[in-house]
């Protein structure tokens, strides 16, 4: 392929690209505002108009900050390829590094760096104007700032060994580097099921056990009757941060913990919590979990490869906008523009990825359905779509594309049905 055909072909994709989502937005948006002023009549008893009204607001500010969002990151797409942005960044820091090992190091932190930059202001704005606007942000501005830092050093003690790794295989462990990267790659990704819980969540939130006896008596019960093994149930401080409820259970092997939102305890009752964690619990049960890895794995594995093919094909540089460096490595940019191209080419086939997520979350409802009341988790997930304000009435088109849970009339009425 000719550098000139693939930028032609990377173009016309992301034209395509935005198009569509831009569409999907817009249809998502006329959709929300045209039911706005009725609850659904199936929700019409249990959520209020009001309640149903912010929901609608909530989504379509929502909406529309992720266009303006999608309008940025696509300018800066152009900016870091077509325009030579990572051209001129690659020879800046080649000026002041020299070849090696330390040139491709910092490239990818100025890549990074300079991508957080762009992205912050949408975060401010995302977390203290509109979450706060609608009553969800609980953050302050110095744990906005404590968490960013956090991130950042997490990011290097963690990301940086990993890569320097992945690019040493990259330069030294020839045609087949890439199936060595997807071992080191597969390796990280089983350890960090068994170090986040225990030892990189625990910087952000604070994790205690749960003190509710009758509630513990009630989940333990559970657990017993489905036959799952945890190493503890704890209660999370989300509420430091937001509004917004949730329950996880999280870990591998021996280091499985469930842990709960405390502003899901505060909102529900006992046997909606079980009824919830019954839900989460068949994701487990049904191999949910393991066959989402394995998947995983294996799209890792044929990205790699795809990867460990374009990195040596000079068309797939100038294509977007870069001339390789004859006196250094481009493996570090091969992986930002592999990063950058790869969304691109990808998203047209969003809703291959939802059906099976969304095939996944009826069978964890039916599971939790068997072993607890449907009508507990169907009053439960009324009270969540209600506290959450997540809009009860999406574009069906656009939940195909973004949504890997089923719309919300949907997941319950089969959960009614299975009574």
């Amino acid at each position: 392929m000719s550098s000139l055909a693939f930028s032609v072909l990377f173009v016309g994709f992301l034209v395509v690209t935005l198009i569509v989502r831009f569409w999907l937005g817009s249809r998502h948006i006329r959709h929300v505002i045209a039911h706005r002023g009725a609850v659904p009549a199936e929700f019409a008893e249990k959520i209020p108009l009001h309640a149903h009204q912010k929901a609608a607001d909530y989504t379509v500010a929502r909406t529309k900050l992720g266009l303006v969002t999608l309008l940025v990151n696509a300018g800066v797409l152009i900016g870091f390829t077509l325009l030579g942005g990572l051209q001129w960044l690659a020879v800046t820091l080649f000026n002041l590094t020299g070849p090696g090992m330390l040139h491709q190091l910092a490239l990818l932190a100025a890549f990074a760096v300079i991508s957080g930059l762009v992205e912050l202001p949408f975060d401010y704005y995302k977390q203290f104007v509109l979450e706060a606007k609608f009553g969800f942000n609980k953050m302050t501005l110095g744990l906005f700032i404590s968490d960013m830092v956090k991130n950042t050093l997490v990011g290097i003690v963690i990301g940086l060994p990993l890569i320097w790794v992945i690019l040493t295989l990259m330069d030294k462990s020839g045609s087949l580097w890439w199936f060595y990267a997807w071992l080191v790659w597969t390796g990280f990704q089983l350890l960090m099921l068994v170090l986040y819980p225990t030892v990189i969540a625990p910087l952000f939130n604070k994790f205690t056990p749960l003190q509710d006896e009758s509630l513990r008596s009630r989940i333990e019960n559970l657990m017993q009757r489905v036959g799952f093994a945890s190493k503890g149930l704890f209660v999370m401080d989300g509420s430091k941060r937001s509004a917004h409820g949730n329950a996880y259970f999280s870990g591998f092997g021996a280091a499985k913990r469930i842990v709960f939102f405390d502003t899901l305890l505060a909102r529900l009752g006992p046997q909606e919590i079980e009824a919830v964690l019954a839900h989460e619990l068949g994701h487990f049960k049904l191999r949910h979990i393991i066959k989402r890895i394995i998947v995983m794995f294996g799209v890792s594995l044929g990205l790699l490869a795809l990867l460990g093919y374009l990195k040596t094909q000079a068309w797939f540089y100038t294509g977007l906008g870069v001339d390789p460096m004859l006196l250094t490595s481009n493996d570090a940019m091969a992986l930002i523009l592999f990063m950058l191209a790869l969304p691109v080419f990808t998203f047209l086939l969003s809703p291959l990825t939802s059906i099976t997520s969304r095939k996944h979350e009826f069978e964890a409802d039916a599971f939790a359905a068997k072993h607890t009341n449907a009508q507990d988790l169907v009053s439960a997930l009324v009270k969540l779509y209600e506290d959450n304000a997540s809009t009860l009435t999406p574009d069906p088109l656009h939940s195909a594309f973004y949504d890997s849970h089923p719309p919300a009339s949907i997941r319950i009425h089969h959960l009614l049905a299975s009574r």
